[in-house]
Protein backbone atom coordinates (compact mmCIF):
# COMPACT_ATOMS: atom_id res chain seq x y z
CA UNK A 1 0.00 0.00 0.00
CA UNK A 2 1.49 3.60 -1.20
CA UNK A 3 2.48 5.86 1.98
CA UNK A 4 0.03 9.24 2.24
CA UNK A 5 0.81 12.07 0.21
CA UNK A 6 2.21 14.51 2.45
CA UNK A 7 3.96 17.76 2.39
CA UNK A 8 4.01 18.17 -1.56
CA UNK A 9 5.61 21.36 -2.18
CA UNK A 10 3.07 23.63 -4.51
CA UNK A 11 4.65 26.66 -6.47
CA UNK A 12 2.18 29.22 -7.92
CA UNK A 13 3.40 31.25 -10.33
CA UNK A 14 1.24 34.53 -11.39
CA UNK A 15 1.42 37.08 -13.52
CA UNK A 16 -0.48 38.93 -16.17
CA UNK A 17 -1.71 37.92 -20.15
CA UNK A 18 1.64 37.96 -22.03
CA UNK A 19 3.71 38.32 -18.74
CA UNK A 20 6.03 35.23 -19.82
CA UNK A 21 4.68 32.32 -17.30
CA UNK A 22 4.98 29.85 -19.57
CA UNK A 23 8.42 30.12 -20.61
CA UNK A 24 9.61 30.72 -16.81
CA UNK A 25 7.65 26.84 -15.91
CA UNK A 26 9.86 25.96 -18.91
CA UNK A 27 13.26 26.68 -17.74
CA UNK A 28 12.43 25.80 -14.27
CA UNK A 29 11.78 22.26 -15.77
CA UNK A 30 14.96 22.14 -17.47
CA UNK A 31 16.62 22.20 -13.92
CA UNK A 32 14.48 19.21 -12.15
CA UNK A 33 16.34 17.28 -10.08
CA UNK A 34 16.92 13.56 -11.68
CA UNK A 35 14.29 11.29 -10.31
CA UNK A 36 11.67 13.56 -9.23
CA UNK A 37 8.32 13.89 -10.84
CA UNK A 38 6.58 16.98 -11.26
CA UNK A 39 2.91 18.19 -12.21
CA UNK A 40 2.22 20.73 -13.85
CA UNK A 41 -1.38 22.42 -13.95
CA UNK A 42 -1.88 24.95 -16.68
CA UNK A 43 -5.37 27.46 -16.69
CA UNK A 44 -5.83 29.72 -19.75
CA UNK A 45 -8.60 31.75 -19.70
CA UNK A 46 -9.28 31.29 -23.03
CA UNK A 47 -11.42 28.57 -24.10
CA UNK A 48 -9.47 26.29 -26.54
CA UNK A 49 -6.12 25.54 -24.32
CA UNK A 50 -2.70 26.33 -25.90
CA UNK A 51 -0.59 26.61 -23.07
CA UNK A 52 -0.04 22.55 -22.81
CA UNK A 53 0.97 22.07 -26.18
CA UNK A 54 4.04 23.72 -25.53
CA UNK A 55 4.92 20.96 -23.25
CA UNK A 56 6.10 17.84 -24.63
CA UNK A 57 4.78 14.33 -23.30
CA UNK A 58 7.32 12.72 -20.78
CA UNK A 59 7.42 10.24 -17.91
CA UNK A 60 8.65 12.56 -15.27
CA UNK A 61 6.31 15.39 -16.21
CA UNK A 62 2.90 15.10 -16.32
CA UNK A 63 1.17 18.40 -17.78
CA UNK A 64 -2.73 19.38 -17.14
CA UNK A 65 -4.62 21.97 -19.11
CA UNK A 66 -7.86 23.71 -17.71
CA UNK A 67 -8.57 26.13 -20.37
CA UNK A 68 -12.42 27.75 -20.26
CA UNK A 69 -12.17 30.64 -17.54
CA UNK A 70 -10.39 31.50 -14.62
CA UNK A 71 -8.56 28.85 -12.29
CA UNK A 72 -9.60 31.41 -9.36
CA UNK A 73 -13.29 31.90 -10.15
CA UNK A 74 -15.24 30.21 -13.17
CA UNK A 75 -12.92 26.87 -12.41
CA UNK A 76 -12.66 26.77 -8.59
CA UNK A 77 -15.07 24.40 -8.22
CA UNK A 78 -13.37 21.94 -10.38
CA UNK A 79 -9.83 22.57 -9.35
CA UNK A 80 -10.13 20.47 -6.40
CA UNK A 81 -11.62 17.41 -8.00
CA UNK A 82 -8.54 18.28 -10.31
CA UNK A 83 -5.98 18.26 -7.81
CA UNK A 84 -6.65 15.31 -5.82
CA UNK A 85 -7.03 13.20 -9.08
CA UNK A 86 -3.25 14.17 -10.51
CA UNK A 87 -2.32 13.97 -6.43
CA UNK A 88 -3.44 10.45 -6.17
CA UNK A 89 -2.66 8.98 -9.66
CA UNK A 90 0.99 10.62 -9.97
CA UNK A 91 2.22 10.87 -7.06
CA UNK A 92 4.41 13.86 -7.87
CA UNK A 93 7.36 14.87 -5.95
CA UNK A 94 6.60 18.86 -6.75
CA UNK A 95 3.32 20.67 -8.18
CA UNK A 96 3.74 23.76 -10.07
CA UNK A 97 -0.17 25.49 -10.79
CA UNK A 98 -0.27 28.73 -13.89
CA UNK A 99 -3.05 30.27 -13.06
CA UNK A 100 -5.03 32.69 -15.95
CA UNK A 101 -3.70 35.63 -16.85
CA UNK A 102 -6.65 36.84 -15.54
CA UNK A 103 -6.64 34.97 -12.51
CA UNK A 104 -6.49 35.91 -9.06
CA UNK A 105 -4.43 34.51 -6.40
CA UNK A 106 -7.31 34.57 -3.29
CA UNK A 107 -9.21 32.21 -4.85
CA UNK A 108 -6.84 29.59 -6.01
CA UNK A 109 -4.90 30.00 -1.96
CA UNK A 110 -8.50 29.29 -0.40
CA UNK A 111 -8.38 25.98 -2.01
CA UNK A 112 -4.90 24.95 -1.87
CA UNK A 113 -5.39 25.71 1.90
CA UNK A 114 -8.53 24.11 2.06
CA UNK A 115 -9.42 21.25 4.51
CA UNK A 116 -9.17 18.88 1.61
CA UNK A 117 -5.23 19.31 1.25
CA UNK A 118 -4.21 19.66 4.78
CA UNK A 119 -1.33 18.05 5.45
CA UNK A 120 -0.84 16.70 1.75
CA UNK A 121 0.58 20.18 0.18
CA UNK A 122 2.82 22.52 1.27
CA UNK A 123 2.10 26.20 -0.12
CA UNK A 124 5.86 27.86 -0.66
CA UNK A 125 5.92 31.30 -1.79
CA UNK A 126 3.96 32.76 -4.51
CA UNK A 127 5.98 34.14 -7.65
CA UNK A 128 4.69 36.76 -9.75
CA UNK A 129 6.10 37.19 -13.21
CA UNK A 130 6.09 40.91 -14.63
CA UNK A 131 7.39 42.14 -18.01
CA UNK A 132 8.86 45.87 -17.24
CA UNK A 133 7.74 47.12 -20.14
CA UNK A 134 3.87 46.67 -18.98
CA UNK A 135 4.27 49.44 -16.70
CA UNK A 136 4.06 51.78 -19.39
CA UNK A 137 0.10 51.05 -20.09
CA UNK A 138 -1.84 52.87 -17.99
CA UNK A 139 -4.66 50.63 -18.21
CA UNK A 140 -2.14 47.58 -17.16
CA UNK A 141 -1.09 49.29 -14.32
CA UNK A 142 -4.98 50.43 -13.45
CA UNK A 143 -6.26 46.96 -13.71
CA UNK A 144 -7.23 45.92 -10.25
CA UNK A 145 -6.10 41.78 -10.72
CA UNK A 146 -3.04 43.04 -12.43
CA UNK A 147 -1.68 44.83 -9.27
CA UNK A 148 -3.41 42.02 -6.68
CA UNK A 149 -0.97 39.28 -8.11
CA UNK A 150 1.88 41.59 -7.81
CA UNK A 151 0.69 42.55 -4.32
CA UNK A 152 0.18 39.26 -2.90
CA UNK A 153 3.19 37.67 -4.75
CA UNK A 154 6.08 36.73 -2.25
CA UNK A 155 8.86 37.42 -4.62
CA UNK A 156 8.71 38.36 -8.45
CA UNK A 157 10.39 37.89 -11.59
CA UNK A 158 11.14 40.19 -13.83
CA UNK A 159 10.87 38.89 -17.80
CA UNK A 160 11.10 40.53 -21.06
CA UNK A 161 14.56 42.26 -19.30
CA UNK A 162 16.19 41.82 -22.67
CA UNK A 163 13.66 43.88 -24.41
CA UNK A 164 13.15 46.42 -21.91
CA UNK A 165 15.21 49.41 -21.38
CA UNK A 166 17.50 50.13 -18.02
CA UNK A 167 15.30 52.87 -17.23
CA UNK A 168 12.11 50.32 -17.60
CA UNK A 169 14.12 48.01 -15.36
CA UNK A 170 14.88 50.46 -12.89
CA UNK A 171 11.08 51.75 -12.91
CA UNK A 172 9.72 48.18 -12.09
CA UNK A 173 12.01 48.14 -9.09
CA UNK A 174 10.95 51.17 -7.81
CA UNK A 175 7.27 50.34 -8.60
CA UNK A 176 7.55 47.21 -6.84
CA UNK A 177 9.21 48.55 -4.14
CA UNK A 178 6.42 50.82 -3.38
CA UNK A 179 4.06 47.89 -2.73
CA UNK A 180 2.72 46.72 0.83
CA UNK A 181 3.55 44.19 1.83
CA UNK A 182 7.32 44.06 0.70
CA UNK A 183 8.56 41.71 -1.51
CA UNK A 184 10.53 38.99 -0.22
CA UNK A 185 12.66 39.48 -3.10
CA UNK A 186 13.19 40.43 -7.01
CA UNK A 187 15.07 38.70 -9.60
CA UNK A 188 15.32 39.60 -13.00
CA UNK A 189 14.89 36.17 -15.15
CA UNK A 190 15.30 36.71 -18.87
CA UNK A 191 14.45 34.74 -21.20
CA UNK A 192 11.99 32.62 -18.26
CA UNK A 193 15.77 31.81 -16.41
CA UNK A 194 14.66 31.88 -13.07
CA UNK A 195 17.38 29.62 -10.73
CA UNK A 196 15.27 26.70 -8.90
CA UNK A 197 17.19 26.98 -6.23
CA UNK A 198 15.62 30.40 -5.68
CA UNK A 199 12.03 28.25 -5.32
CA UNK A 200 13.60 25.61 -3.08
CA UNK A 201 15.09 27.90 -0.59
CA UNK A 202 11.69 30.02 -0.13
CA UNK A 203 10.34 27.86 2.40
CA UNK A 204 6.32 27.11 2.90
CA UNK A 205 4.43 29.81 3.65
CA UNK A 206 2.61 30.58 7.21
CA UNK A 207 -1.03 29.81 7.66
CA UNK A 208 -3.32 32.52 7.69
CA UNK A 209 -6.13 34.06 5.87
CA UNK A 210 -6.55 34.88 2.14
CA UNK A 211 -6.83 38.37 1.58
CA UNK A 212 -7.58 41.21 -1.30
CA UNK A 213 -9.89 39.47 -3.26
CA UNK A 214 -11.73 40.75 -5.91
CA UNK A 215 -15.24 41.22 -6.19
CA UNK A 216 -15.60 40.66 -9.43
CA UNK A 217 -13.54 37.06 -9.51
CA UNK A 218 -15.92 36.43 -6.09
CA UNK A 219 -18.97 36.96 -8.72
CA UNK A 220 -17.74 34.48 -10.97
CA UNK A 221 -16.68 31.96 -8.35
CA UNK A 222 -20.14 31.90 -6.60
CA UNK A 223 -21.93 31.61 -10.35
CA UNK A 224 -19.92 28.94 -11.39
CA UNK A 225 -20.89 26.37 -8.47
CA UNK A 226 -21.76 23.34 -9.41
CA UNK A 227 -21.41 23.79 -13.05
CA UNK A 228 -19.92 21.44 -14.91
CA UNK A 229 -16.76 21.54 -16.88
CA UNK A 230 -15.84 18.83 -19.19
CA UNK A 231 -12.09 17.27 -19.69
CA UNK A 232 -10.10 18.40 -22.42
CA UNK A 233 -10.06 14.19 -23.38
CA UNK A 234 -14.16 14.33 -23.53
CA UNK A 235 -14.05 17.56 -26.20
CA UNK A 236 -15.28 16.75 -29.77
CA UNK A 237 -12.76 16.33 -32.04
CA UNK A 238 -12.87 18.99 -35.15
CA UNK A 239 -13.96 17.28 -38.54
CA UNK A 240 -11.59 17.65 -41.76
CA UNK A 241 -12.51 21.22 -42.98
CA UNK A 242 -14.43 21.80 -39.93
CA UNK A 243 -13.05 23.98 -37.22
CA UNK A 244 -14.50 24.07 -34.07
CA UNK A 245 -14.80 28.18 -32.96
CA UNK A 246 -14.88 28.73 -28.92
CA UNK A 247 -15.49 32.47 -27.64
CA UNK A 248 -15.98 33.91 -23.92
CA UNK A 249 -16.22 36.61 -22.44
CA UNK A 250 -15.44 37.43 -18.86
CA UNK A 251 -13.63 40.47 -16.46
CA UNK A 252 -13.39 42.60 -18.92
CA UNK A 253 -11.82 40.88 -21.68
CA UNK A 254 -12.85 38.16 -24.25
CA UNK A 255 -11.31 35.08 -26.22
CA UNK A 256 -11.77 34.07 -29.36
CA UNK A 257 -10.34 30.77 -30.85
CA UNK A 258 -10.62 27.70 -33.45
CA UNK A 259 -9.36 23.98 -33.64
CA UNK A 260 -8.68 21.96 -36.69
CA UNK A 261 -8.52 18.50 -37.31
CA UNK A 262 -4.85 17.89 -37.42
CA UNK A 263 -4.77 16.86 -41.01
CA UNK A 264 -5.66 20.27 -41.97
CA UNK A 265 -2.76 22.16 -43.08
CA UNK A 266 -1.76 25.76 -43.61
CA UNK A 267 0.64 27.72 -46.23
CA UNK A 268 3.10 29.52 -43.10
CA UNK A 269 3.59 32.51 -45.03
CA UNK A 270 0.14 33.45 -45.61
CA UNK A 271 -0.79 32.19 -42.11
CA UNK A 272 1.81 34.73 -40.54
CA UNK A 273 0.55 37.74 -42.74
CA UNK A 274 -3.07 36.84 -41.98
CA UNK A 275 -1.55 36.96 -38.27
CA UNK A 276 0.21 40.25 -38.28
CA UNK A 277 -2.13 42.04 -39.23
CA UNK A 278 -3.76 41.68 -36.41
CA UNK A 279 -4.31 44.71 -33.42
CA UNK A 280 -1.61 45.29 -31.54
CA UNK A 281 -2.79 44.75 -28.45
CA UNK A 282 -4.37 41.29 -28.73
CA UNK A 283 -2.27 38.38 -26.58
CA UNK A 284 -2.22 36.03 -29.87
CA UNK A 285 -1.12 32.04 -29.66
CA UNK A 286 -1.70 29.11 -31.33
CA UNK A 287 0.05 25.60 -32.36
CA UNK A 288 -0.27 24.79 -36.18
CA UNK A 289 0.35 21.73 -38.95
CA UNK A 290 2.23 24.10 -41.44
CA UNK A 291 3.30 23.04 -44.81
CA UNK A 292 6.84 23.89 -42.86
CA UNK A 293 5.77 21.40 -40.09
CA UNK A 294 4.08 21.85 -36.65
CA UNK A 295 4.73 25.20 -35.42
CA UNK A 296 4.25 27.20 -31.98
CA UNK A 297 3.08 31.02 -32.25
CA UNK A 298 3.33 33.05 -29.94
CA UNK A 299 2.73 37.11 -29.83
CA UNK A 300 3.08 38.74 -26.26
CA UNK A 301 3.57 42.76 -25.86
CA UNK A 302 4.27 42.83 -29.88
CA UNK A 303 7.19 40.51 -29.64
CA UNK A 304 6.77 37.36 -31.81
CA UNK A 305 7.85 34.09 -31.81
CA UNK A 306 7.67 30.60 -34.08
CA UNK A 307 9.25 27.64 -33.06
CA UNK A 308 8.80 23.97 -33.65
CA UNK A 309 6.29 22.21 -31.46
CA UNK A 310 6.07 18.26 -30.94
CA UNK A 311 2.26 18.89 -30.19
CA UNK A 312 0.35 16.77 -32.99
CA UNK A 313 -3.47 16.25 -32.05
CA UNK A 314 -4.74 19.22 -33.38
CA UNK A 315 -4.00 22.68 -35.04
CA UNK A 316 -5.20 25.71 -32.22
CA UNK A 317 -5.92 29.35 -31.96
CA UNK A 318 -6.54 31.77 -29.64
CA UNK A 319 -6.60 35.38 -29.53
CA UNK A 320 -6.89 37.75 -25.97
CA UNK A 321 -8.16 40.86 -26.05
CA UNK A 322 -10.01 43.98 -24.12
CA UNK A 323 -14.07 43.14 -24.49
CA UNK A 324 -15.43 44.74 -27.85
CA UNK A 325 -11.54 44.75 -29.32
CA UNK A 326 -11.76 41.60 -31.11
CA UNK A 327 -11.66 41.37 -35.04
CA UNK A 328 -14.97 39.96 -36.63
CA UNK A 329 -14.99 35.99 -36.06
CA UNK A 330 -16.58 35.11 -38.78
CA UNK A 331 -14.30 37.84 -41.50
CA UNK A 332 -11.38 36.07 -39.25
CA UNK A 333 -11.90 33.09 -39.95
CA UNK A 334 -12.58 33.26 -43.87
CA UNK A 335 -9.52 34.64 -43.86
CA UNK A 336 -8.12 31.67 -41.82
CA UNK A 337 -9.24 29.54 -44.14
CA UNK A 338 -8.10 31.08 -47.06
CA UNK A 339 -4.38 30.23 -45.68
CA UNK A 340 -4.94 26.58 -45.68
CA UNK A 341 -3.02 24.60 -48.12
CA UNK A 342 -5.64 21.25 -47.64
CA UNK A 343 -8.41 21.27 -49.81
CA UNK A 344 -12.17 22.24 -47.73
CA UNK A 345 -14.65 19.78 -47.01
CA UNK A 346 -17.19 19.82 -49.47
CA UNK A 347 -19.52 17.69 -46.98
Amino acid sequence: MPAPLANIPVHLITGFLGSGKSTLIHRLIEQKPEGERWVVVINEFGQVGIDQAMFAEREDLVVKGLPGGCLCCQLAFVMQATLVNLLHRHRPDRLIIEPSGLGHPAGLLEVLRGEAFAGVLSLQEIVAVLDPRRLDDPRVCEHETFRDQLTLADGVALTMTDLATPAQRAAARAWLGELWPAKRWVAEAPHGALPLARLMVSGELPPGGVAGDSDAHRQLRQAAAGSVVLDDFAVVAPQPGRPAREQGEALGHATLGWRWHPSDTFDLDRLALVLGELPAGLRVKGVLHTDAGWKLYNRAAGAVSLTDSAWRRDSRLELIGEAGRLPDADALEASLEACRATPSSTA
